[in-house]
């Protein structure tokens, strides 16, 4: 449904997105993430065609974004970050509003405002002007004009921005049910979200790709991905970590902790079956008798994986 090839967008001398290729086909949903300033919401717009490309192609269901600007307009759906709304207008008349500029009209209009309505959980502030609505019920209207149309593809800056915990559920769940027969991309600085809702995660920095992956295996990046994390009582750090040593698969045995409870997390030399590490320090621990608190295998976390890939970047650019 979205093929984007060789994207560039320069700002006078910046590079804002350079040189970015991916696809995104139906029944998708794709986590946009990276820093401030890395380029993810100067990409969406490009898709939208409310910027142009420096360079590049992109193409939304078959037409191309340049040569056929209402087409796409038609298949895509869009909140952008600070989405804009008619204050005077109520919740109602603005979602008759853009139900109209989206060409619907009569009974079809009738049916797409109340759906929103309903879907967006709007439906006790639907006689409320924009600007009497909490940020939450003002970010919630945006989003419902942007499913109006009820479209194809949903392109989503930031679409839990100041919504309140459950309004956050509500509107993931939404996004989740979606999915299922729409593309969705969307961009968030919530990495639990990615993690709650989205089949595909694109990292970005500098205007680059630098991850693209489902969210499991990008997880299994993380610099502890793998590893046992083991936590006894009463145990004498030296004698541990010599048994553990001699373990053939062990490739190192690091020491967070040894005041009150002894934790180590334990590196395998190589790439194993899941649980394979952990069943011979368990062994290991069971041989020499250890009083075990606590050992699982760290399965690596998402934050640690975007810390480490957009630091790590930073750190080589700087080097240049």
């Amino acid at each position: 449904m979205i093929k984007v090839n060789n994207l560039t967008k320069a700002f006078g001398p910046k590079l804002a997105v350079n040189d970015v290729s991916f696809t995104v086909e139906r029944g998708e949903i794709l986590g946009f993430l990276g820093p401030n300033g890395s380029g993810k919401s100067t990409t969406m717009r490009m898709i939208t065609g409310f910027f142009p490309p420096t360079k590049g192609k992109i193409t939304v269901g078959g037409y191309d974004v340049l040569e056929s600007p209402i087409q796409i307009k038609k298949l895509i759906g869009y909140l952008p970050e600070n989405a804009p709304a008619y204050p005077d207008m109520t919740v109602r008349s603005f979602l008759t509003f853009s139900a109209q500029i989206r060409g619907l009209s009569g009974s079809k209009l009738r049916k797409a405002v109340d759906r929103v309505l309903e879907l967006c959980f709007l439906d006790s502030v639907a006689h409320q002007s924009i600007d009497t609505l909490s940020k939450g019920y003002r970010h919630r209207t945006c989003f419902a004009q942007s499913i109006i149309h009820d479209p194809d593809v949903l392109i989503l800056d930031e679409p839990t921005d100041g919504l309140d915990p459950n309004q956050k559920h509500e509107v993931r769940g939404i996004i989740r049910r979606m999915g299922e027969k729409k593309v969705i991309i969307f961009s968030t600085h919530i990495l639990e979200e990615v993690e709650e809702v989205c089949s595909r995660a694109i990292i970005v920095d500098r205007g680059r790709i630098v991850a693209d992956g489902i969210p499991e295996d990008l997880k299994l990046r993380a610099p502890g991905a793998g590893s046992v994390l083991l936590k006894l009582r009463d145990a004498n750090v030296a004698e541990v970590k010599e048994k553990l040593q001699q373990i053939k698969t062990v490739d190192s045995v690091l020491v967070l902790e040894d005041e009150f409870t002894l934790s180590l997390r334990i590196k395998a030399k190589y790439p194993a079956p899941g649980g394979d590490l952990a069943l011979s320090v368990s062994q290991a621990a069971t041989d020499a008798g250890w009083r075990l608190e606590e050992l699982h295998t760290e399965s690596g976390r998402l934050d640690e994986v975007f810390r480490t890939i957009t630091q790590s970047e930073t750190a080589q650019e700087k080097a240049a």
